[in-house]
């Protein structure tokens, strides 16, 4: 009998369009029929999510962090060395992650509030998989569940899953400050118990993740979507003693520019109210360098311990033969700072605080170990797993924001982009809430800060050149005028920032606001 060749991707696009009987009877007439065509089609997709990891890898040239699971998945992956959040708080980033929308156009900025109150036709990229014959799941954290948030049932095929309990190990690390005088004081900030590794949250994440693939392995054919989220090195910095013995304390250097920008606005930079409801930190003012230390230990001992339990589901996915039709995504949803600018934790559009580390490995497309400078951002993780699936673009409202960078997969030399954006709100005396939109390129980031719709001339501005300044030491927005035209004017090809939508109440079927008249969210 005579057979025609149908791309792959050609087959899976009519998926959306034709009957399955049709595409069952075209795919009949692929070379080596259905079964040799399907694996081809629909590969799996495990996309890996870190909470609060910047940059701080093996992979990404630091010598002193101990990453060899990440390090190894980017010697058979690519590395985007230019990747950045669309916001550095967790929410608005896995918001944007999932839906393929920027904050700025959702009009979401804060932790209480679920995307379905602004967008809630909304087609995430886990819903859009499911609907094309994908079995969906989702393990610890993907979308952010706290603050009143919830989870979205509709991306997942079965019910979200998460730990139960595993942030201390011990009683005395649980225990809360009865001298902090911040609101909602939370335990020790760091916990470095002798312990297995899933007495803690990750590696009750791992367990499942293993136990997940293993169910995955016994359904052949049924292409899956595993969304992994890890917690570390989100603080509590908490893990095992085996992870803090990596690293000598003492060895650790401070951050060279402990203080903000010369000439930024003075809300520019992060108070960092989250580290300071933890107890023993201070709730005004520095560190001491001892505190410091401490912290910068916790957080490679977090990465290690995270780091591991990576390797555990990765080792499965290759002792289960699974690896060879999966793309996997690693994926941090923002970074941290560790004391540059005299900052900790994130919340601002700073370079340290919106760079992320970025890992992609496509069977079949590209070379492994390759490394991309090419500028990419959270909202083109989406239409990449889609590309890559050989899936149309959602049936929805809206386009997504993002674009493909399946072009860098194959040639890490391709310019997908020239730009890429992100935002974060602040509240400015005598004028409340207030934007602060930025534009990354190459060699600067300009942030233009002012309320959502007022004129430009009402606008702050803050412009870094990382090319002579590489840490912003100094806002050159004073400067470099012709410099601050030409990136306002790439700016303004972006639309204008929606205004925070307010969180409905939990549950309410009402449509109305139960934050209507509240405060602009604090960005801490």
């Amino acid at each position: 009998m005579t057979r025609f060749f149908f791309p792959p991707a050609f087959l899976a696009r009519l998926t959306a369009y034709l009957s399955p009987s049709l595409v069952f009877a075209l795919a009949l007439f692929a070379p080596g029929g259905l079964a040799h065509a399907a694996p081809a089609e629909r590969p799996n997709v495990l996309l890996i999510c870190v909470d609060d990891l910047k940059p701080l890898l093996g992979c990404y040239g630091d010598s002193v962090v101990k990453s060899p699971n990440i390090d190894r998945l980017a010697a058979t992956g690519t590395t985007f060395e230019r990747a950045y959040c669309n916001q550095a708080v967790c929410s608005p980033s896995r918001n944007a992650l999932m839906t393929g929308l920027r904050p700025t156009s959702v009009g979401i900025y804060d932790l209480a509030t679920n995307f379905r109150a602004a967008t809630p036709q909304a087609v995430t990229v886990a819903q859009h998989f499911k609907a094309h014959g994908w079995h969906t799941e989702a393990l610890g954290k993907i979308f952010h569940t706290g603050h009143g948030n919830r989870e979205d049932a509709a991306s997942w095929s079965s019910p979200h899953w998460r730990p139960r309990g595993g942030q201390y190990a011990t009683p005395a690390g649980a225990e809360r400050s009865a001298n902090n005088t911040v609101a909602d004081p939370r335990g020790a900030p760091v916990e470095n118990a002798d312990v297995p590794d899933n007495t803690y949250a990750d590696g009750m994440i791992a367990d499942e993740a293993v136990q997940r693939l293993r169910a995955a392995k016994a359904k052949p054919g049924q292409p899956f979507f595993l969304a992994v989220g890890f917690i570390k090195p989100h603080l509590p910095f908490c893990a095992p003693k085996k992870y803090w013995d990596l690293y000598d304390r003492n060895a650790f250097t401070l951050a060279p520019l402990a203080t903000p920008p010369k000439d930024a606005p003075d809300y520019a930079p992060t108070s960092w109210g989250e580290l300071r409801k933890y107890a023993g930190m201070p709730t005004k003012g520095p560190l001491t360098a001892d505190q410091q230390r401490e912290l910068i230990h916790g957080y490679h001992a977090a990465v290690s311990y995270m780091d591991a339990q990576l390797g555990r589901v990765l080792d499965e996915l290759e002792r289960l033969q699974l690896a060879q039709n999966t793309v996997v995504v690693f994926w941090g949803d923002h970074g941290w700072h560790l004391g540059d600018h005299g900052q900790w934790c994130k919340h601002t559009n700073y370079e340290e605080a919106t760079r992320i580390p970025l890992i992609v490995r496509a069977p079949g497309i590209g070379r492994p170990g390759k490394r991309t400078a090419s500028l990419v951002e959270t909202v083109d993780v989406y239409p990449s797993l889609a590309e890559l699936a050989g899936l149309p673009a959602p049936q929805q409202s809206h386009a997504l924001d993002g674009r493909s960078f399946v072009a860098n997969l194959r040639d890490p030399a391709a310019r997908v982009k020239d730009a890429v954006y992100h935002a974060y709100p602040r509240s400015r005396p005598g004028e409340g809430a207030i934007i602060g939109r930025a534009v990354r390129t190459e060699r600067y980031r300009l942030v233009e800060w002012k309320k959502p719709g007022a004129t430009p001339d009402t606008a702050e501005l803050e412009l870094y050149d990382y090319t002579a300044d590489p840490l912003e030491s100094r806002n050159l927005a004073r400067e470099q005028p012709e410099v601050v035209t030409k990136l306002r004017a790439v700016l303004a090809t972006q639309p204008e920032a929606v205004p925070q939508i307010r969180a409905a109440a939990r549950g309410a079927k009402t449509g109305k606001s139960s934050a209507a008249g509240k405060k602009q969210p604090r960005a801490n």
